[in-house]
């Protein structure tokens, strides 16, 4: 990996609709134009280990918190924030706003996690604007991998997807387990000031549970203690999973637009979060990329984070795609 260096520029963009985005730039200002897009949705830039996973002689480093988190503003949990106008169409916009905000005419996207459907879903909309994908813990947060991470991993976590669901039972009066989408239920309890910190405890504490396998065990994220950083994340993840990422049709359906751009696709075969089939779906329709699978990693992992750093090394030692 690279040194964590410094930001040498950064700021909040006022979008077209008026929320702020914040931004930061990092690495060489004359390099190749690089875009990270983080997990989540709602995770944000955090300690900036992303720049990390980038040369910074090669490369211009483009981070920013996607709306509604991090330094952006409003967040999405306080009440000046449209959550309604917080979907992957306005935050495709929102990256390509930025790109001309900043004068770029094409970028690599790195994605992880959820910020890897956010670069399929950008790339899609805007091919001409992407010089390489590098994806990483790959989603495309289809409505069977929202039900699976919600619901059917509850199979390997019985236990604790019992306190999951039996929160939602007690708290939400519409809500009976097997007869509706437990997302939902968690979508509404946090859109609800009066529901939100107990409900948001009780995802987060989920979120630690089914990623725990391959990433070393259970264990608590600090992040939680932050209550901000925690209403944010969970309104956020729960209000794009329960509308299965707001992508229709869904990006595997669309992949003819991006068959060409090359790409990187990193998972590991202990991910229970999100198991292998989506990056092996996406690789047999994408022409133009290469699947990596650790055997050892599961939702990340110190193999797959070599694989991401040396996946950019590729594309940065190109002057031209």
């Amino acid at each position: 990996m690279y040194p964590r260096t410094t930001a040498h520029d950064h700021g909040l963009f006022t979008a077209t609709d008026g929320q702020s985005v914040y931004w930061e730039e990092s690495g060489n200002p004359h390099g190749v134009p690089a875009l990270y897009l983080h997990g989540g949705p709602g995770g944000g830039l955090g300690s900036r280990g992303y720049v990390t996973k980038f040369d910074p002689e090669r490369y211009r480093i483009i981070g920013l918190d996607q709306r509604g988190c991090g330094r952006s503003a409003p967040l999405a949990h306080e009440a000046a924030h449209d959550l309604e106008a917080n979907t992957t169409p306005r935050l495709i916009a929102d990256l390509d706003e930025l790109r001309e905000h900043l004068g770029i005419e094409a970028w690599v996207v790195n994605g992880v996690s959820w910020g890897s459907t956010l670069a399929i879903a950008y790339a899609q909309a805007h091919p001409g604007r992407v010089r390489g994908i590098v994806l990483f813990a790959v989603t495309t947060t289809s409505r069977a991998e929202v039900d699976w991470i919600t619901e059917g991993v509850g199979m390997i976590f019985p236990e604790e997807w019992d306190r999951f669901a039996a929160h939602a039972e007690q708290a939400e009066a519409t809500y009976r387990r097997r007869e509706g989408r437990l997302v939902e239920a968690y979508a509404r309890l946090l859109r609800d000031p009066i529901t939100r910190d107990a409900a948001s405890l009780a995802w987060a504490r989920w979120e630690d549970v089914h990623v725990s396998v391959g990433t070393g065990g259970f264990r608590r994220d600090p992040r939680w203690e932050d209550e901000g950083f925690r209403h944010a994340f969970t309104v956020l993840a729960s209000h794009y999973w329960a509308h299965d990422g707001f992508a229709e049709p869904p990006l595997l359906d669309r992949m003819d637009r991006i068959g060409h751009i090359p790409a990187v696709l990193i998972h590991g075969r202990r991910d229970i979060s999100g198991p292998v089939r989506t990056a092996w779906e996406l690789h047999r329709r994408w022409p133009a990329s290469r699947l990596v699978i650790d055997e050892g990693d599961g939702h990340g992992g110190a193999g797959m984070v070599e694989e991401w750093v040396r996946a950019n090394d590729e594309f940065g030692s190109l002057a031209r795609f």
